[in-house]
């Protein structure tokens, strides 16, 4: 099945690159017209996990340059002593200010070269790598390698259609709808079936625009949100995104690929779906805008013990995901403020997608004591939020948020924390004897941050 899949893929991009170089002759570059830009047809800035920036202040000829900075306090209800925020891709430390992430870099175009990166400092440079398992495999230490990039790639773009692009390095992966950095989200927090997909790729990347309205997009990658292989399997992948008028966006992520250490029998599929409607836009009224999305996640694992039958048994227990998530989203007084409510709800009988919580500094690769993440062992959850947004500046948004998260199991950090007293002790994620995690089963927290985009 993987050799087929990867034949398709391989035959399409070959194609495509002979393509471009048929259009590309002497003879084409005569009589080719300018192409227009992708999606450049309307204002798609209300989109969720989309920046609003409409002048960016560090462009030139050859780098547009961009600073993000996102900082935070949260007020967690259950007030663990430890600080530590438990099963967050975008958060980690409570009653405390910070850094959440600070990017410097930008996009690099000469000619028709491209390139672009972006470093990620603060704490986003620990909590990104620790929830990748396959650097234990191997050498040479990837962890520490590309904790400092978010996104770092280069690549060329052809004026076929309305654009072709084939990058390589590290890039976004924008499974799940919402953005990895937050400034380009309705929300703080993301449900789960965002929090717990891919944020990144590391692999090859070939975009098509076969018009101004649809783009095409197939990836060739180490795996899911890994920065090597967990086996000997890469990860393939399409995304398709379409956007008829400025009011309509319909994105399709499809997943092919093994991402299990040590299960080289096991594979992965996995399919991410959403649409958004901005139903209302009337930018003088005192309501200038609302709009809704509406997100559908569904994957499953098979092989080497476990099926994606959702009847389970002893000798081949059900590995599964089924998520949902949907916000609506008000804009008051020309959008200076704005209000979005929503939420979502997940099946995992497997716990194969749950973030491992850091007990004792544990990560994916070690898994954590006082929570198991074995084939069988289930997982339920759902949340719900109110954030307020104001906007007074298209470069900055200042965010204030209510989150509660409840799930069957206990794994959010209660009063006790999932420190052990002197702090973690070596190995990372081992049993500490005399101490046992505090998990519980709901969460309720504030969170408030400031978000700068130049």
């Amino acid at each position: 099945m993987f050799r087929r899949l990867f034949l398709r893929q391989t035959l399409c991009i070959l194609s495509l690159l002979f393509i471009t170089h048929i259009a590309h002759s002497d003879e084409a570059k005569v009589t080719a017209p300018k192409t227009a830009e992708p999606f450049a047809f309307a204002d798609f800035t209300w989109l969720n996990g989309n920046s609003r920036q409409t002048q960016f202040p560090l462009d030139s000829k050859y780098f547009t340059g961009q600073f993000s900075l996102d900082t935070n306090y949260i007020a967690d209800f259950n007030r663990p002593k430890d600080h530590t925020l438990v099963g967050s891709t975008n958060s980690g430390r409570t009653s405390e200010f910070q850094v959440e992430q600070l990017g410097v870099g930008g996009d690099f175009h000469v000619d028709n070269v491209r390139g672009r990166l972006m470093t990620q400092f603060g704490m986003y440079s620990t909590m990104t790598p620790r929830n990748d398992a396959s650097p234990s495999r191997g050498q040479w230490d990837m962890i520490n390698a590309y904790r400092y990039i978010s996104e770092a790639y280069g690549g060329y773009h052809w004026d076929v259609w309305n654009g072709i692009n084939l990058d390589a390095g590290i890039f976004m992966s924008y499974i799940g709808l919402c953005s990895y950095y937050n400034y380009e989200n309705w929300v703080y927090q993301m449900s789960y079936v965002s929090a717990n997909t891919p944020w990144f790729f590391n692999g090859l990347r070939l975009q098509t625009f076969p018009s101004d309205q649809l783009k095409v997009e197939l990836w060739l990658i180490n795996g899911w949100q890994s920065y090597g292989m967990f086996d000997e399997t890469p990860g393939v992948g399409t995304q398709i995104l379409w956007r008829p008028t400025g009011s309509l966006s319909f994105v399709s992520n499809e997943y092919y690929g093994a991402d299990t250490l040590n299960q080289t029998n096991r594979t992965r599929v996995h399919s991410d779906d959403s649409i958004q409607v901005k139903y209302y836009d009337k930018p003088t009224q005192a309501i200038s805008k609302a709009a809704f999305s509406f997100t559908v996640d569904a994957g499953c694992e098979y092989g080497d013990g476990v099926s994606c039958s959702t009847g389970s048994s002893a000798s081949s227990p059900s590995q599964y995901f089924f998520g949902v998530m949907a916000y609506n989203r008000v804009w008051f007084d020309r959008d200076l403020y704005a209000v979005t409510l929503g939420g979502g709800a997940i099946n995992n009988p497997g716990r194969y997608l749950v973030l491992t919580p850091p007990v004792n500094g544990a990560t994916a690769a070690t898994g954590a004591p006082g929570f198991t993440q074995n084939p069988g062992d289930g997982f339920h959850a759902w949340d719900s939020s109110v954030t307020f947004d104001y906007m007074p500046s298209q470069f900055i948004t200042f965010r204030l948020e209510f989150d509660h998260r409840e799930s069957d199991v206990p794994y959010f950090a209660g009063s006790g924390g999932v420190t052990p007293p002197g702090g973690n002790q070596t190995p990372a994620g081992s049993v500490v004897p005399g101490f046992t995690p505090d998990l519980v089963k709901s969460e309720s927290r504030v969170n408030a941050a400031m978000m700068v985009r130049l």
